[in-house]
């Protein structure tokens, strides 16, 4: 929906000024407004695709836009940012249906990485509504993707519940979608939601949502996910992270088909077929007390594994031509062609991202491959396996390494990379120090240039354990 447009709203014309500035250099269209009552103006006439807005203005405030978009145009996502950096208007938004709050102030490159999340996501939530045509839902030759595709029609005229296996990027969701565009319930939601990315204080409220005044923000009631999937499909993606009070509450639905509201005492009928999905080794996990082995056994009625894209390595020019295409229409350009000497070597690649790498690289050759075929030299360096040690430097050192862990990261979408890497680096030369040193921590800390103090509080964040113990 290219004619939409991201809008600003803030009542300081500085920081309408900043984002004006920063979206113009990513090609990214956005409309300024200086108050909450001129964007509601245009709301019905002229939907935005992505608003963000300060929380308080003069007139009508951010929590009342927020909660008019989700009334009248509930697809839009909504960011919320406030110089009044506090729990309630943190509650307030995330409870409002907020895509996400963004206190200020802000780091303007972050928060046009965020504005690209929520255009991403806006777009699923067209694709949700409006009908695709000629484009295929997946995309697979390989014995190991026709497998599932069998499965799927096996399944189609069945409401059982379905928990779907698979590394990280090796497309769950797209196999739940088709799971609920096969089934009965196909005119129905189909309503996603990732357990992991929303803070467990959240997540109870987000998915049976809650009554007015069941807590501190909660101005209105609202309905959680369960009663929006009403009829449809609930996904759940990254089940195995759900907290365990959580697990006892979905258990409770699966087994009674009824839940409360937070807040609420009317019990709500729920006539809604659950799709679970994980990375993880459930069965590890319940052997390890972190997931309840009654839920394990209501969600694996019927188990799916999805491949990785290493065992289905023959999909990859099809699957690389689609992405290619796809990207080629979201950008406007011509579509970039891989020579065959590229798909050859794309072939022997691990690909630990999985389909969501692929994705992502095609998206990388689209903007940054010089010609329209696509050669070898000019696929990103760590997938050529060279380093960018600099002069002397060889593709063995550690810094080398950590250049092709972090494209790796990249192309696969992670997020956070500076904070994991940052603890990985510190936890790792902290435990070494403390082995090297018996545990004796003030020599450690003089080997590493910490303060004692620094130290000791590290080992505690980081959660290192017998190889810290004091003197």
């Amino acid at each position: 929906m290219p004619h939409k447009s991201v809008w600003i709203v803030d009542d300081d014309r500085s920081i309408r000024w900043v984002f004006e500035k920063a979206l113009q250099r990513e090609g990214i269209p956005c409309r300024l407004f200086e108050s909450a009552n001129d964007a509601l103006a245009l709301l019905s006439s002229e939907p935005p695709q992505v608003v963000v807005s300060d929380i308080r203005m003069p007139g009508a405030s951010g929590i009342t836009l927020l909660e008019r978009i989700r009334a009248e145009q509930a697809q839009v996502p909504v960011i919320i940012m406030t110089a009044y950096s506090d729990l309630e208007s943190a509650v307030s938004a995330f409870q409002g249906g907020a895509f996400e709050y963004l206190p200020k102030p802000f780091d303007v490159d972050a928060a046009v990485e965020l504005i690209r999340k929520a255009l991403d996501e806006s777009r699923r939530n067209t694709e949700d509504t409006e009908p695709q045509e000629d484009v295929p839902e997946m995309l697979g030759q390989a014995p190991a993707m026709q497998e599932v595709f069998r499965a799927i029609g096996r399944l189609s005229q069945s409401h059982a519940t379905v928990l779907i296996t698979g590394e990280s990027g090796s497309g769950k969701e797209l196999v739940a979608r088709a799971l609920h565009r096969h089934s009965p319930r196909a005119g129905r939601p189909f309503i996603a939601i990732n357990t992991a990315a929303i803070p467990r204080d959240l997540l109870e409220s987000e998915l049976f949502g809650h009554e007015r005044g069941a807590f501190t923000g909660a101005q209105t009631a609202r309905q959680g996910r369960f009663e929006q999937a009403e009829g449809g499909t609930l996904f759940l993606d990254e089940i195995g992270d759900m907290p365990a009070e959580l697990q006892t509450r979905l258990l409770r639905v699966l087994s009674d088909a009824h839940f409360y509201r937070v807040g609420g005492l009317q019990p709500i009928r729920s006539n809604v077929r659950v799709i679970a999905a994980t990375h993880q080794d459930l069965e590890q996990r319940v052997r390890d007390g972190l997931f309840r082995e009654d839920l394990y056994h209501r969600l694996n009625v019927i188990r799916l594994r999805l491949p990785a894209l290493r065992e289905r390595n023959q999909d990859i020019p099809l699957l690389a031509r689609h992405f290619l295409q796809h990207s080629a229409r979201e950008l406007g350009v011509e579509a970039k062609r891989l020579s065959d000497n590229a798909l050859r070597y794309l072939g022997g690649l691990p690909f630990p991202g999985n389909v969501r790498q692929l994705e992502n690289l095609c998206h990388w050759l689209t903007v940054m491959a010089p010609g329209q075929t696509v050669e070898i030299a000019d696929l990103p360096p760590d997938l050529r396996g060279i380093g960018v040690s600099g002069p002397g430097g060889s593709s063995g050192d550690w810094t080398s390494q950590l250049d092709r862990h972090a494209d790796e990261s990249l192309l696969r979408g992670e997020r956070g990379i500076i904070d994991r890497l940052t603890r990985d680096f510190e936890r790792t030369l902290i435990v070494r120090a403390l082995q090297h040193t018996g545990g004796r921590r003030v020599e450690a800390a003089q080997l590493l240039g910490l303060g004692r103090n620094t130290l000791t509080r590290k080992v505690q964040e980081l959660g290192i354990g017998a190889t810290a113990d004091e003197e």
